[in-house]
């Protein structure tokens, strides 16, 4: 229990991984810190249910090797990362196509290889095929049928195409895929020079999987920086759940740091005002909510849309033949928009002999809509699913902050002296982008009471995460 007239040098407001990220810099650079989470437990949004010893995420954002904070965050030294089959698995016109970049190759030379491979391997001849009508999916813009010569990857010469784009995108520095024009990403990718069936069969589908976003109206320097990171590692799960990541910032923070089911109603640049404990006063506050409640205690600050994201899991005891891979649809068939085997990721996620399917839907989702997951994934994965068991469903209506242009990537966290906040709704919307404004929240923070010490002698040597 907290003493009413406890004081720390800095009171953070939110325990998901931008405000635990933040605690450890601050910490590592001797400044006290609080940590008060309203929740019973850390994570926010990366949140992971235990059912029957099945491990499942609520909303399962992907990850990639290639984030620059999984590795320099303090705390993160321990994370073991699973890494996906390389690339990604396409399904279209009936059959399994696999693109992107390999393991093991360097990143962008990787990207090359992989698309010289797929481009120099034989093809078996196939009849033409009448024209598939796209599937209407609620709250979805559907996109027109197209050719499907070579679909969904287009002619060698369109893979050879691609391979340079991604090469080419995987060495570019952020700086200046920042600096690019901005516009929605589907009309950005129109203008890159790539066919249209590489673009509607591999990046269309592959953009709506990493920005959670199935229109693609996210800002198109979002878009550069997630097929940057995509070309130039794995994507990838943390071990044992998405948990995994906040529990591991938390446990490895001084203890008593982190206080549990604290409600904090009130902010000022000298104190927060608790409903259980009054009021603690401080030098400094951060806030590190979600941003819906972030506007709660800091009235005017901007609430932006958000993209809603549903998971449904299934279990059965005969696994699709798709291994590691993710799955995506490259016809738009249906209301899954990627899927994986992920015990096949990750086995700690499901127990011995079970296996974990975790189907990711865009968007608004239709009305029954488990019924509807499971006509979807028996195309996808060529199986009856009619016997698989649905472990949960779960909905969160604001997932995913939207970053719709103009967007600007690095908002703010300094409102005023003593007063910061910090959220994926202030960089990009991925577990980078929070870890990276939790990142400059600190560094601003620190400048502001003064420490001499220079974050980078007070960080502990970065290590990898472990990918296994």
């Amino acid at each position: 229990m907290l003493e009413p007239a406890y004081q720390a040098d800095v009171v953070v407001v939110g325990a998901g991984v931008a405000g635990l990220s933040a605690a450890h810099r601050l910490t590592s650079a001797g400044v006290t810190t609080m940590v008060l989470e309203a929740a019973h437990g850390v994570g926010g949004r990366m949140a992971t249910e235990k059912v029957d010893g099945f491990r499942l995420d609520r909303i399962g954002q992907l990850l990639s090797t290639a984030y620059p904070e999984l590795r320099l965050t303090p705390g993160l030294g321990t994370l073991v990362l699973r890494p996906f089959a390389p690339g990604v698995l396409l399904h279209g016109d009936g059959r399994h196509h696999r693109a992107g970049v390999q393991a093991g190759t360097g990143g962008a030379r990787g990207a090359l290889h992989a698309v010289r491979a797929l481009a120099s391997a034989p093809r078996p001849p196939s009849a033409p095929r009448p024209p598939r009508r796209p599937v209407a999916v609620p709250g979805r813009q559907v996109s027109a049928p197209r050719s499907r010569s070579g679909a969904p990857l287009g002619t060698a010469v369109d893979q050879a195409r691609l391979g340079a784009a991604l090469t080419r995108l995987a060495g570019t520095p952020a700086e200046r895929l920042l600096a690019r024009p901005e516009l929605p990403a589907g009309e950005a990718l129109a203008a890159r020079g790539l066919p249209a069936r590489t673009i509607d069969g591999f990046l269309r589908p592959l953009l709506a999987a990493l920005l959670c976003d199935p229109d693609l109206t996210t800002s198109s320097r979002c878009a550069d920086l997630a097929l940057r990171a995509f070309a130039g590692g794995r994507l990838c799960l943390p071990e044992g759940g998405a948990e995994a990541l906040p529990e591991l910032l938390a446990s490895t923070l001084p203890p008593g740091t982190v206080h549990t089911g604290v409600r904090v109603t009130s902010v000022s640049t000298t104190s927060v005002t608790t409903a259980e404990h009054g009021e603690i006063r401080c030098r400094a506050v951060l806030v590190a909510t979600d941003a819906r409640a972030a506007a709660e205690l800091l009235p005017g600050l901007r609430v932006p849309e958000f993209h809603p994201v549903t998971v449904v899991h299934h279990t059965t005891d005969e696994p699709p033949a798709t291994g590691a891979s993710l799955l995506l649809d490259a016809d738009l068939g249906g209301p899954v928009a990627h899927t994986a085997v992920v015990s096949r990721v990750d086995p700690s996620r499901a127990p011995a002999g079970r296996a974990l399917v975790s189907s990711t839907v865009l968007g608004r989702p239709p009305g029954d809509v488990d019924t509807a997951v499971r006509m979807h994934l028996a195309r996808l994965y060529g199986v009856s699913t009619a016997r698989w068991e649905t472990l949960a469903v779960h909905h969160t209506a604001e997932a995913v902050p939207a970053m719709r242009p103009p967007h600007d990537l690095r908002r703010p966290v300094r409102l005023l002296a003593g007063l910061y906040v910090c959220g994926d709704h202030r960089d990009t919307s991925t577990v980078q982008g929070a870890l990276h404004s939790g990142h400059r929240a600190s560094a601003a923070i620190l400048a502001d009471l003064g420490v001499g010490r220079s974050m980078h002698v007070a960080d502990p040597l970065p290590t990898v995460p472990r990918a296994a």
